[in-house]
């Protein structure tokens, strides 16, 4: 029931959002990282986390919740207050990350770790801030992040699922359940953006949940990896490159591999429809990996390394000969 309230809730909260009637408007208006070249609202992660507050009432009022979620509640809520006043004032990207660090903190302290320890706990912390960013960093066309939730979620929460935890799996189903909802309206072309309300708080959930499953041994470390890979490779791979050229890696910039493929003439829509293969492929070879012994693990994660190579290597060919070089 909680699923399908947050589909329902987000479905028509995003699309009042995106009409004319919406009591709130805050535009994204194009700058050196846009692809968009029109202003577009970018409210809809208010409607994401609104439909997720509505499944997970539905669930606390049946008792449904796991115990310790009180605490990854608050954290979702400081970190969408700050965003939310971060999209309508622009805040320093100092202010941000500080905010970020101490959410993080906060939820380790309360033991959303992946094990123990002063270096789990510092693994732990620079993984929520960096999947906090990378999903903030990879919200740059329409559709890709709320089809990351709907694939990622969907699929952390069939491993909690087929490993006997229904409670994780309604929590997780919950997030993807909002994702979708909003993604009919920010499909190519987008009538509405998430902002960074929706997608640092999809980030930090992601985090968390990831951290969380491993915890409970729900699935093997690497799994939300792979499942999440697209946006961990895309993300990391580009700041790598960006901090070997000497860039100045906060400034914003349209060098991530999907905005490079969209400037090479694919478009929005042809992009993200290769995008959601690559996520469906990732997802479902790491759920098929689970059941190998771990030198079977290995030699999949080996040979999406060697796919995630390979694809890099081609959107650079591609420029090149896009270019007449």
């Amino acid at each position: 029931m909680s699923v399908a309230l947050a589909f329902l809730f987000s479905l028509v909260l995003t699309g009042w959002l995106a009409s004319r009637r919406a009591p709130l408007s805050i535009l994204d208006h194009p700058n050196d990282r846009s692809l968009h070249v029109q202003p577009v609202p970018r409210t809809g992660g208010i409607a994401i986390v609104s439909a997720m507050a509505v499944g997970y009432g539905w669930l606390w009022m049946h008792e449904a919740l796991p115990s310790g979620f009180g605490a990854v509640a608050l954290a979702v809520l400081f970190i969408t207050a700050v965003s939310l006043l971060d999209d309508l004032q622009n805040l320093s990207p100092w202010v941000r990350l500080g905010a970020h660090l101490l959410a993080a903190i906060g939820l380790v302290g309360q033991g959303v770790v992946l094990f123990e320890g002063w270096t789990g706990m510092v693994l732990s912390v620079l993984g929520l801030v960096w999947m906090l960013n990378l999903y903030n960093f990879m919200d740059g066309m329409d559709g890709l992040a709320g089809g990351m939730s709907l694939s990622g979620f969907g699929f952390l929460g069939l491993a909690g699922w087929l490993s006997g935890d229904l409670q994780f799996a309604v929590v997780c189903w919950t997030i993807a359940a909002a994702a979708a909802g909003f993604l009919i309206w920010n499909f190519p072309p987008a009538r509405i953006f998430m902002g960074d309300v929706g997608s640092t708080t999809l980030g930090l959930l992601a985090g968390v949940l990831s951290l969380w499953g491993g915890r409970e041994a729900l699935f093997s470390w690497w799994y939300p990896l792979l499942v999440f890979s697209p946006f961990i490779v895309d993300a990391t791979a580009t700041l790598l490159r960006r901090l070997r050229s000497g860039e100045k890696v906060w400034e914003a910039h349209r060098s991530h591999y999907y905005q490079r493929l969209v400037q090479m003439g694919w478009g929005h829509r042809k992009t993200v429809l290769w995008e959601y293969g690559l996520m469906a492929l990732c997802a479902l070879v790491a759920l098929w990996a689970l059941r190998l012994p771990p030198i079977g693990q290995w030699g999949v994660l080996a040979a999406l390394g060697l796919v995630y190579g390979l694809a890099m290597l081609g959107v650079e060919y591609g420029e090149r000969r896009a270019k007449g070089l």
